[in-house]
């Protein structure tokens, strides 16, 4: 099923916020909600600024405003800052939060994604890196934090790195799914340090992802992220994406 939406310049982020409706925006300071089900968008409002990212939370029921990265698991808010540095805050009463702590664990963070129930969340950057962190401080969990290099490909014996663009938890499994300017997404399995899958290679950068509430669907954002400037570029579009188990469930450690 492929679905377009039109945005008047370069989508950044997307999210769904039920299994049939999802929010996008962008570059226009757009933000849209789109109607699966009657393939039909509307426009819910317009910022200042260009809305880097979009992320709903069911506990408050409410849209957080725009910051470089977030990802919000019920009282915990994950918010990458522009300072390389990431915040763990506690979310309550409107998002009023409490900072537990600040880890700069990885310099250049891009995107930040935590998971609902495994008690962790994950990094990426702009060299290519994804990073796994743990949210209890105790030295035996953190112990299991780690990081990985991915999104890079050889071309001419020369490799080139791509920036990790977005980062998706599955709400069932609590594997992940990230996407980069190399226009690939692909699935991990955190427990076992293993890619599950690999997507073909979509027309241009893979701007954000998400997966939809019961894990059976990806929302896809293609959208030039102009790293080449002003050029001509594939036309905008989001894809959607039907899932299996195969691609988004653990494998157990002797597969």
């Amino acid at each position: 099923m492929r679905l377009r939406y039109q945005h008047i310049c370069a989508i950044l982020d997307c999210a769904f916020y039920h299994p049939m409706h999802a929010w996008s925006g962008g570059l226009d300071h757009q933000l849209k909600m789109h109607d699966l089900n009657i393939d039909q968008e509307n426009l819910v409002g317009t910022h200042d600024a260009p809305i880097r990212c979009v992320e709903y939370c069911p506990e408050v029921n409410v849209m957080p405003e725009k910051v470089y990265t977030l990802s919000v698991s019920g009282d915990r808010l994950i918010v990458g800052t522009a300072g390389h540095s990431v915040g763990v805050r506690l979310t309550e009463h409107g998002l009023r939060a409490a900072a537990q702590g600040v880890q700069p664990e990885i310099p250049d963070s891009l995107h930040t994604s935590v998971s609902k129930q495994a008690g962790f969340y994950v990094l990426s950057s702009v060299a290519g890196r994804v990073a796994v962190e743990y949210l209890d401080p105790s030295p035996e969990v953190q112990k299991k934090k780690y990081a990985f290099k991915c999104h890079r490909l050889k071309e001419n014996t020369i490799e080139q790195i791509y920036p990790v663009n977005a980062i998706s938890f599955h709400n069932i499994h609590n594997t992940f799914a990230t996407s980069s300017s190399d226009g690939f997404g692909s699935i991990w399995d955190p427990f076992n340090k293993k890619r599950l899958c690999q997507f073909h290679r979509y027309p241009t950068s893979i701007a954000s992802l998400a997966f939809s509430n019961d894990g059976t669907m990806l929302a896809i954002t293609s959208s030039y992220m102009y790293e080449m400037d002003d050029t001509e570029h594939p036309e905008d579009g989001i894809f959607i994406r039907q899932v299996t188990d195969e691609e988004t469930k653990p494998k157990s450690p002797c597969t």
